[in-house]
């Protein structure tokens, strides 16, 4: 058990030797520098909002037809009754189904966030992994993240460079 332990430290001792570097980025600061990336922003706020508006108005007017259902409800005929409940389903039901076709985990929402923010994703990926092996860092963090990090020195922070690597200033 000795023995083991004795070569374990030997191994961490050789494994910190050789110091990794290591590097920053802020991606909040990157994504608010690319203008792309505003115009993509705006452009999801958009079809969100009227996507939104249309989910609104169908369940608006099923509202509307269950507050008519209760106000003329003593009036009808129990068939009537039936029929109008059926429609109030109906859509409530057409409100869900499309405030999931388009909001959902795999709704248009998520398909145009995708179609709109991977390829900026993918160039900011790509620029820092092109920096992160010209300069040798092993491991290369997004400090705007919650991943625990108390305090970053900006002198490892390489977002500029990126930007610069992207074309912006």
């Amino acid at each position: 058990m000795k023995r083991f332990m004795i070569m374990l430290m030997v191994a961490l001792g050789v494994t910190s030797a050789q110091a990794q570097k290591f590097a920053l980025v802020d991606m909040e600061y990157i994504l608010r520098n690319i203008p792309a990336y505003e115009r993509a922003s705006e452009q999801l706020n958009q079809v969100s909002k009227k996507w939104q508006a249309e989910v609104d108005a169908l369940q608006t007017e099923a509202q509307t037809l269950y507050k008519n259902y209760q106000n003329e409800a003593v009036f009808l005929s129990e068939e009537q009754k039936t029929k109008r409940e059926e429609t109030i389903v109906a859509k409530e039901k057409e409100a869900a189904e499309l405030k999931k076709k388009y909001f959902g985990p795999d709704g248009e929402l998520f398909k145009k966030r995708e179609s709109l923010m991977t390829p900026i994703q993918d160039e900011i990926y790509n620029a820092v992994k092109d920096i992160a092996e010209q300069k040798g860092y092993a491991l290369v963090l997004d400090r705007a993240s919650d991943a625990g990090i108390i305090f970053a020195s900006p002198k490892h922070d390489i977002s500029n460079e990126v930007l610069s690597k992207l074309g912006y200033n």
